[in-house]
């Protein structure tokens, strides 16, 4: 199953896709696809009602497909969690997994507009496994316990100015929250379908040209280690999204003069299983 959010900004409608390519209705089982949603055994409840056929299909065509989360709680991002793009950008290979934050309000849809923000000259693109919490996590023991607690899994494009992130002093924070920098989507795909999170290939382009080929393999900390460990500082709640990291071949790793985005660039990037994703840049 697919779990999609379907209809312009602000007044999308929750919709299942299955797998023979029938787009199904959602608002007589939930009014979002959210938190509450995911915490209330969504998913069991809107399998129940595929099999007793009562939901009516939907028409997608022409229809803008939104980022397939609502409002969700908080968004944890781990860095430099692939040894490559550690050492493509100069930096350690961490000995615990790095955390910084972005806002709830970055995220828009897959095909939405991403904007270089304004006196930008270093936006980077950053192609992510994205995890979404599913039960509530707060001092987990296990990787067992903690992907016990993984809701669904989706792909998640990690904008980045880095000069905003590196050289302007501070956290982070302020190179990863610039409006529109995370596209999410285009479905949620329940986490009890995605057979091994450690294997799926994942790929992101620049105008044409494949810029990341990698596998979540990779990982420095794998998806259950990330959630456990996280719990130990923050409580995780249905609906809160975590960012794994990005591999090699960002625009920051390059040679100079390095290719960072411009405004008329397009991206795409994909992981297997989970859909791909489609921008163009525009400027704020």
């Amino acid at each position: 199953m697919q779990f999609l959010r379907l209809g312009p900004v602000g007044d999308e409608r929750p919709a299942v896709r299955t797998d023979d390519g029938t787009t199904y209705d959602l608002l007589p089982i939930t009014p979002d696809i959210d938190g509450a949603f995911l915490a209330n055994d969504g998913v069991n409840r809107v399998r129940a009602a595929l099999d007793s056929g009562e939901l009516g299909a939907l028409s997608t065509e022409g229809v803008r497909v939104g980022p397939p989360l609502a409002r969700p709680g908080k968004i944890i991002c781990i860095g430099l969690n692939y040894r490559d793009h550690a050492e493509e950008t100069g930096a350690d290979i961490p000995g615990e997994p790095v955390m910084f934050l972005k806002t709830p309000d970055t995220i828009v849809g897959p095909y939405d507009e991403v904007l270089v923000p304004r006196r930008s000259v270093k936006t980077d693109w950053e192609v992510e496994l994205g995890v979404v919490i599913g039960r509530t996590a707060r001092y987990l023991e296990s990787e067992e316990d903690a992907l016990a607690c993984v809701g669904a899994y989706v792909l998640s494009h990690d904008v980045s100015e880095r000069e905003f992130q590196i050289e302007r002093g501070g956290t982070w924070d302020k190179g990863k929250n610039c409006e529109t920098f995370n596209p999410l989507g285009p479905f949620l795909v329940p986490a009890d379908e995605i057979a091994d999170p450690q294997s799926l290939e994942m790929r992101l382009w620049v105008n044409g040209e494949i810029k990341q080929n990698s596998s979540t393999k990779n990982m420095i900390f794998p998806v259950g280690e990330i959630v456990r460990y996280l719990s130990q500082f923050l409580v995780l709640r249905p609906g809160d999204v975590i960012n794994t990291g990005t591999p090699a071949g960002v625009a920051l790793g390059q040679p100079e003069p390095k290719p960072y985005l411009r405004a008329g660039d397009v991206v795409e990037l994909e992981i297997e299983g989970l859909g791909k994703q489609r921008q163009t840049l525009g400027q704020a």
